[in-house]
């Protein structure tokens, strides 16, 4: 059997963080067994799913390069499907039309609250027949689902549930409008697109007792299930799928790289012995369904950040030039290569793109600099006296590297007997506006000695 895995997420303005990692899991269990990944949203709720929801959920899955094998599926296209494969069910006598009204379905409830038992449908319509039907009832279409018995699943992350089958109701397939259900329509649409294998979370494990009465009522082969557990917060409780913080848009805002976040989605439920840092290629070649656990995963951005910053110094550093130059303002093509030049610095230090972009902003600035409040502070008459006299060696340097900067600054530091950091770091802020930077040799270098030299001197005075 080809396995043939399915990401369905119903669009909701963004790509959940927990979705997110869905998807990761069903993408490389395909890519694991040599099989196909699918995409179908999930959109017949007309109100919530606009277009711009729906190009949110898609920018997010391209953004970790999760995107389908094909084509995506849209539920809102096969109503006419899944209403077929119901009436199909009830000319079987597999299914039947329910002609409760709303006070007959009030009144079940009102009985099962008072029993302290959860609602289920009574089954008065399941023998009856239509012809006894009160009239200006539009009805409802519902499976005839298995009274006696046992079913069990066994599932790829859960090991083998069973439950009762008279905890499962006759649910509703066809709304008495005529549209079809969640229950109805996942089935028909996981049926037609060949999924072998349903991997979500396991808030959905419920249903999967009733979606496997509907495929044996259809007899269509059941698909194997993996119900994963949810992702939970830093204080245990439930990561809200509302909280626009959580979606994958916000953490590439943030700063995160899609590798990082794809390595630290993987670790939040699946592990590889003590491995932490996993490439996609290991991902797909170590990943199984059993060695994802039973247990809520907690989400924490310390441990995130700190992957972050380990695939900032592994990353490219044009790619990183690009995407800090895209965080700047007008930056030149002189501005550009400089940080292109320093980048390999800047990246040592930097958990995020946002903190590399802000880090790296003193390459592509203009003259004068601005200035932080504690950098200011260091350029108090005597040190620029001091940077005065550096200014001067250093245009006379004869070669402009690294090391000749150094040996420069070191000997100014000694004339006027001073530990070279009471003259490193007014020159820090001198060249960069900071008191924090990469090596300030190495600045110096990258900026090449004329701009040095044109920050020097903006800042003692000297300027013409």
């Amino acid at each position: 059997m080809s396995v043939v895995t399915r990401f369905a997420p119903s669009p909701t303005g963004f790509l959940h963080i927990g979705g997110a990692r869905t998807a990761l899991y069903n993408w490389l269990y395909a890519r694991h067994t040599g099989g196909k990944y699918l995409v179908r949203i999930e959109d017949t709720d007309r109100a919530r799913s606009t277009p711009e929801a729906v190009q949110a959920i898609f920018d997010g899955l391209d953004w970790l390069g999760l995107l389908g094998d094909e084509e995506p599926v849209y539920q809102s296209t096969r109503l006419e499907r899944h209403a077929e494969v119901a009436l199909e069910l009830v000319k079987k006598g597999r299914a039947y039309y329910c002609y409760c009204t709303q006070e007959e379905l009030a009144a079940m409830r009102e009985e099962a609250k008072a029993a302290g038992k959860p609602m289920r449908y009574n089954g008065m319509w399941r023998e009856r027949d239509p012809a006894e039907a009160p009239a200006g009832i539009d009805p409802v279409v519902r499976l005839k689902a298995p009274l006696e018995g046992e079913t069990t699943l066994v599932d790829h992350v859960q090991g083998e549930v069973t439950v009762q089958n008279q905890q499962l109701d006759d649910f509703v397939l066809l709304r008495g409008d005529g549209t079809p259900t969640y229950m109805l329509s996942v089935v028909v649409d996981d049926h037609d697109m060949g999924i072998t294998h349903v991997l979500r979370g396991d808030d959905h494990l419920n249903n999967a007792f009733r979606q496997a009465a509907l495929y044996r009522a259809m007899d269509w082969d059941v698909p194997e299930f993996g119900h994963i557990p949810l992702i939970h917060g830093a204080d245990g409780g439930k990561l809200s799928k509302r909280h626009g913080a959580l979606g994958v848009d916000a953490y590439r805002e943030m700063g995160y790289l899609p590798e990082a976040l794809n390595n630290y989605l993987l670790r939040l439920g699946w592990g590889h012995g003590d491995d932490e840092i996993i490439s996609s290629e290991q991902a797909i070649e170590w990943f199984t369904l059993e060695a994802v656990g039973r247990s809520p995963s907690r989400f924490d951005l310390a441990k995130l950040e700190n992957l972050n910053g380990h695939y900032i110094r592994e990353a490219d550093d044009a790619r990183l030039t690009e995407l800090v130059v895209s965080g700047l303002d007008d930056v030149d093509d002189i501005g550009r290569a400089r940080i292109l030049k320093g980048m390999n610095g800047l990246k040592q230090r930097a958990k995020t793109v946002v903190e590399l972009t802000e880090n790296a902003a003193f390459y592509a600035a203009s003259v004068p600099l601005p200035f932080t409040e504690k950098a200011r502070g260091l350029l108090t008459e005597e040190a620029i006296g001091h940077l005065t006299t550096l200014s001067q060696r250093l245009e006379d340097l004869p070669e402009w590297t690294e090391e000749a900067i150094e040996r420069a600054v070191r000997e100014v530091a000694e004339e006027v007997d001073l530990k070279l950091g009471k003259l490193a770091q007014p020159l820090r802020s001198a060249l960069t506006g900071s008191t924090v930077s990469p090596g300030i040799f190495e600045v110096a270098a990258v900026l090449e000695r004329a701009e040095t030299l044109a920050r020097l001197k903006a800042v003692c005075g000297t300027a013409q």
